[in-house]
């Protein structure tokens, strides 16, 4: 079933960021390195304009560096747009920012002109840890959970060099459904959005063919699992670690958040969630899909003008 997420709060976030764009240099966007595709906000391009636009691979200690080599190839050779990895929580790193941003508005810097730089990112990405680093003082809130920020708040790092940070936000509709699963997994979205044994066995199916090796070390599991299908592997991770119902049954709802929580730890080594490429092709199937519905929504209206509509086909839109 495709997730989606997108409380109120992100619709005030998303008319905050279009106000704010006509005095903001440099965008900042912040992404995981384990799923650097599926974090990317589609709605930040229209929303941005034309701004040069900093993304940053956070986490990237938890994300694959093979994988994540690779996307920062792809994001810099894309126009006004520069791309470095980090992790959030440490200083030297994070200085890089700075730096990255005024390579991106040269003309910007000192009191007569500085630099006014707009960061923001999918929930639970990174944000609030990062800000606190670049500060060198806890002063926005953080946390393991999804939409921790909920209002925009205006940081000075330095006399001619201001943040705006905004609450984590996601898009209206996610036409990617793996990237649905990927954002899932890593605790973007809320928990009432989606089905943890769904995701997890979803996240199992990606790591059992591409990093099978780091899940049988860090579950301790007897035989090779590549063959095995991702429902005997949440189960056999279920039994290992003691998720267990009456009569040797497995609570598959425990096994999954042991999965899931597992990823977001970092405990199962450094592992990434998709290539340029692999994302690349997940985008154009859901562009086609996307296309699709449209289409089919549009016919429906034309056959409701018509006055041909039945009430089945309008509850299906």
């Amino acid at each position: 079933m495709p997730i989606q997420w997108f409380p109120g709060h992100m619709n005030v976030t998303k008319k905050a960021i279009t106000e704010r764009m006509t005095e903001i240099d440099v965008v900042i966007e912040l992404l995981d390195a384990r799923l650097p595709g599926s974090s990317a906000n589609p709605m930040l391009h229209a929303l941005t304009g034309h701004k040069p636009r900093l993304k940053v691979l956070n986490k990237q200690d938890l994300a694959d560096p093979e994988v994540t080599a690779r996307w920062l190839a792809h994001y810099n050779a894309q126009p006004e747009t520069r791309a470095i990895a980090l992790d959030a929580s440490e200083r030297a790193p994070a200085q890089q920012l700075v730096k990255a941003c005024h390579a991106l508005a040269p003309n910007r810097g000192g009191m007569a002109k500085p630099m006014r730089v707009l960061i923001c990112g999918v929930p639970n990405v990174g944000k609030s840890t990062l800000i606190n680093t670049l500060r060198g003082e806890r002063k926005a809130k953080t946390g393991d959970e999804a939409g921790i920020t909920k209002l925009e708040q205006r940081i000075t790092l330095a006399d001619d060099f201001y943040l705006w940070d905004t609450p984590g936000m996601l898009w209206p509709r996610i036409i990617v459904d793996k990237s649905g699963y990927n954002l899932a997994a890593s605790g973007a979205v809320g928990r009432n959005a989606y089905d943890e044994e769904e995701v997890a066995l979803e996240l199992l199916d990606y790591l059992r063919q591409h990093y099978a090796s780091a899940l049988e070390a860090r579950f301790k599991l007897d035989a090779p699992i590549a063959p095995l299908r991702d429902e005997d592997v949440l189960e056999a991770i279920g039994r290992k670690r003691g998720a267990l119902l009456g009569k040797g049954r497995v609570n598959l709802q425990k096994a999954a958040e042991i999965v899931m929580n597992e990823f977001r730890s970092g405990t199962l080594g450094r592992v990434s969630l998709e290539t340029p490429d692999e994302f690349g092709q997940w985008l154009a199937e859901g562009e086609q899909k996307e296309a699709q519905r449209q289409a089919k929504k549009a016919a429906r209206k034309s056959k409701q003008r018509g006055g041909g509509a039945d009430a089945s086909e309008l509850a299906a839109d």
